[in-house]
């Protein structure tokens, strides 16, 4: 009888199942038979008894080769009847010379032993049939398993000897009781380690994306990615290799989880607490670049502490969008420190806190009135931004052209170069405003060209406001008659569209305004009239005392 011959429902007391099993085993005798037919299926050999025993092909069959012939001998064990025939096995004389072997290899500690072996099938859903790689069987019941049926076949596991019966030639293993003692032994040794509180060295057994498993003579534990340096989160590639000795500490122990949490930087000195006394906001120090992110650079002060230079304290030109245009990895640079929290183990720099501000170095080279060239950099619903040097300043759509209602979003492009003059610089807000209309011609000046103060202009009415009206004397330029400049037109006379004559009092080019008057018209045309009539009484008179004279 052997580990097959075993029958255990779902439900069993192993206890009980295992003494009925040693008591009612039979004498598994081995003797020796003759081949005496073998067909396509079987074999029937001679064992001494009225009829031949049968053996399955598949017994002495080995990769498809035959490994007796009729008339060979061949050792087989007896197992009672199967019918009128007696019951034979040639796998299982392989099989007890296989747990002969382990028993008297094992002999002085059998039920300590841990064998580990593939799990080849499932004994009647009672438990497992496990195998080793030298072909030894064991039966490991269900519950000694910690293992579902469904996903076992294949499975790789180690388990501890429970019974050896020599008379059944079967060996009962446990996972079960495999895992609980090295789960006690673990207890116990984590408890040793966490009472010492001293780190204790360890191997690298893996390395992952996430952290390292560090063998600590037979315990595993994580140390995350956030725990290896004091930088804050590091790849572990980029620092250790599987192998490698390294010194924890322990943070912390689930124990019904059975999941250990270690510290690489814990068992290290806190450089952050060395430098609490040594350095300050406002220090300027020397440090290596040593990653580049979008956001900007990290900074290494050479005492496993990193700060972070943000792409925006690295240069004062807002152009700049990734770090490693100005930077290199590796490169030493002087940067100023603006915050430091021991607390929070967070520390940023500056590089451009050290370099001068370019906005100083523009009012050191240039004045308003300048005429300058820039480059549009921006585009916005108010205007455009341009850059001249490392500075940007706001030609707004008022400020672009002299036509009415222009904006810099349809008149211009990013990247064109525009010659623009300083019309206002504000030291306190650091803005500075440009102009392109103050160095062109206003159609008030174009006007000024053609026309002076007096002279007679007629348009149409193009609006009317409470305090006036408005003349179009040009496609961008519209003459102003105030309300008090009326002179005989009646307010309810007034029509959008009508043309009228009015006198020009005021051209203003700088504004681009010009100034009529209707009521003043008035007056121009009774002076002329005046003058005209005195001009003919003077004639007259002169000629009468030329008359007189003669």
């Amino acid at each position: 009888m052997g580990i097959e011959d075993i029958e255990i429902g779902e439900d069993f007391d192993f206890e009980q199942m295992l003494n009925e099993s040693f008591e009612n085993a039979e004498n598994n005798s081995v003797v020796n038979g003759v081949i005496v037919e073998i067909t396509d299926d079987s074999a029937l050999v001679d064992v001494g008894q009225k009829i031949e025993g049968k053996l399955n092909i598949s017994e002495i069959t080995v990769n498809g080769e035959m490994n007796y012939k009729e008339g060979d001998s061949i050792p087989v064990m007896l197992m009672g009847n199967r019918g009128e025939r007696p019951a034979i096995s040639y796998r299982k004389v392989l099989q007890k010379e296989k747990f002969d072997a382990f028993v008297e290899k094992h002999k002085e500690d059998l039920e300590d032993v841990v064998v580990e072996g593939k799990i080849v099938s499932v004994k009647n859903k009672g438990g497992f049939i496990v195998e080793d790689e030298d072909g030894c069987e064991y039966f490991m019941p269900m519950a000694q398993s910690y293992l579902k049926v469904h996903g076992a076949i294949g499975k790789k596991v180690k388990a501890k000897v429970l019974k050896v019966n020599e008379n059944q030639n079967s060996i009962i293993i446990s996972r079960k009781k495999l895992i609980e003692e090295a789960k006690a032994q673990k207890d116990t040794k984590i408890a040793e380690i966490l009472e010492s509180g001293e780190p204790v060295n360890g191997t690298i057994k893996k390395i992952t994306s996430y952290g390292m498993f560090v063998d600590l003579g037979g315990i595993d534990g994580l140390v995350n990615y956030n725990e290896i340096s004091y930088k804050g989160p590091v790849n572990p590639a980029n620092y250790y290799e599987e192998g490698d000795e390294v010194t924890v500490a322990i943070l912390s122990y689930d124990k019904a989880k059975q999941h250990l949490s270690l510290s690489i930087k814990a068992a290290l000195p806190n450089p952050w607490e060395e430098i609490k006394d040594q350095l300050e906001v406002g220090d300027t120090i020397t440090v290596t670049v040593s990653n580049f992110e979008s956001y900007g650079a990290f900074v290494d002060l050479g005492n496993d502490i990193e700060g972070l230079l943000h792409i925006s304290e690295i240069t004062w030109n807002k152009n700049i969008k990734n770090p490693k245009e100005i930077l290199t990895l590796g490169e030493e640079i002087n940067v100023e420190v603006i915050e430091l929290d021991i607390d929070k183990k967070r520390l940023r720099v500056s590089l451009k806190n050290l370099q001068e501000k370019p906005f100083t170095k523009f009012l050191k080279e240039n004045n308003v009135g300048d005429v300058i060239k820039g480059k549009v950099a921006t585009l916005t619903d108010f205007g455009a931004f341009v850059t001249i040097g490392e500075i940007d300043g706001l030609l707004h759509n008022e400020e672009a052209s002299w036509e009415t209602n222009a904006k810099c979003k349809s008149m211009f492009k990013k990247g064109d170069e525009l010659e623009v003059k300083i019309i206002k610089i504000d030291k306190d807000k650091e803005n500075i405003s440009l102009s392109i209309k103050e160095i062109t011609d206003s159609p008030a000046k174009k006007f000024q060209d053609a026309h002076k103060v007096g002279d007679i202009v007629k348009g149409p009415i193009k609006d009317v406001k409470d305090f006036g009206l408005f003349i179009k004397l040009d496609d961008n330029l519209d003459g102003l008659v105030r309300s008090e400049d009326f002179g005989p037109l009646k307010a309810d006379e007034i029509k959008i569209g009508d043309e009228i004559e009015a006198v020009v009092v005021n051209i203003d080019t700088k504004r681009n305004r010009v100034r009529l008057s209707i009521k003043r018209l008035e007056l121009q045309q009774e002076r002329e009239v005046l003058k005209a009539v005195n001009d003919d009484a003077n004639m007259t008179l002169g000629d009468l005392l030329k008359d007189q004279i003669k």
